[in-house]
């Protein structure tokens, strides 16, 4: 049975790399791709899903903003199961960060060029969100197109989404991204930053190895 991944915002599958999934299940990626100009957010989606084959049953994992991709998908696409990872089940678990985003509107009027690589206020941001004890936080973070990345933080401030109680939710309790007390996990991982995935990833592989036994 295939299992269908999405990794998280800007990241290549690095961050998912050292999980272990059960002998059963084919494991394919499906990259993140660069939006349009004009491409809409279900545009988008459609073609994040063009990998996935639904003649046959199928398993979605998410990571991160691969979490609301997934989810998205499922509308779509409906899976036998759900995970996510480092993620949220609706817009009422957002931090009060991105809530303050969509309200502001601020991700829209940042300029591209704050999203380039090179950016010292771009790396600095990326440090505190996502681990601040990481030095090496970059080396998960590959797809580095500007506007991909400006686009990306606009649409996790504008998502909006009812709870699907069928998802298998697995949250780090210290994630600064999206933390542990917005939301009711169906498993903690302890001590596990929003980068839980490649520093936890003998724990998750032993809860992914009981969700999909």
């Amino acid at each position: 049975m295939k299992i269908y991944i999405v990794s998280g915002l800007g990241a290549d599958f690095k961050v998912l790399e050292k999980l272990q999934f059960p002998a059963h299940l084919e494991v394919v990626f499906i990259d993140w791709l660069i939006p349009g100009l004009k491409e809409s957010f279900p545009q988008y989606i459609e073609r994040m899903s063009a990998k996935i084959d639904d003649s046959e049953p199928f398993y979605l994992l998410g990571y991160s903003f691969g979490g609301i991709m997934v989810q998205e998908i499922n509308k779509i696409k409906p899976a036998a199961k759900v995970v996510i990872l480092g993620s949220i089940k609706s817009d009422k678990e957002k931090s009060k960060l991105i809530k303050a985003g969509q309200i502001t509107g601020i991700p829209k009027m940042l300029p591209t060029r704050f999203f380039n690589e090179k950016s010292a206020t771009a790396y600095s941001v990326m440090r505190k969100f996502f681990d601040p004890k990481n030095p090496k936080v970059l080396q998960y973070f590959r797809v580095k197109d500007p506007y991909y990345l400006k686009w990306s933080i606009e649409q996790i401030s504008d998502w909006r989404f009812e709870e699907n109680p069928d998802v298998i939710q697995i949250l780090g309790d210290r994630d600064i991204v999206f933390p542990l007390k917005n939301s009711k996990p169906d498993y903690i991982i302890k001590g596990g930053t929003h980068l839980f995935p490649a520093t936890k990833h003998k724990e998750v592989s032993r809860i992914l190895d009981e969700i999909f036994s």
